[in-house]
């Protein structure tokens, strides 16, 4: 199953999606501001490409920096 992330850009706006969705059965949930950057840099490191490694120098080097 997939999810929609709607952001309103109103308080009205906001009831009106929220009342609508509760007519049409469906379920919805809200979210925080940093719950929502939470799935972005989720989604993000999904997203990430996984074939380049590091070596344990490098990491060293730029945890010193």
């Amino acid at each position: 199953m997939k999810a929609l992330v709607i952001t309103p850009k109103s308080d009205n706006e906001y009831k009106f999606l929220s009342n609508l969705l509760t007519k049409l059965g469906v379920g919805m949930s809200s979210l925080s501001k940093e719950e929502l950057e939470d799935i972005g840099l989720a989604k993000m490191m999904h997203n990430i490409d996984k074939t380049k490694k590091a070596s344990r120098s490098e990491i060293m080097k730029k945890l010193n920096s």
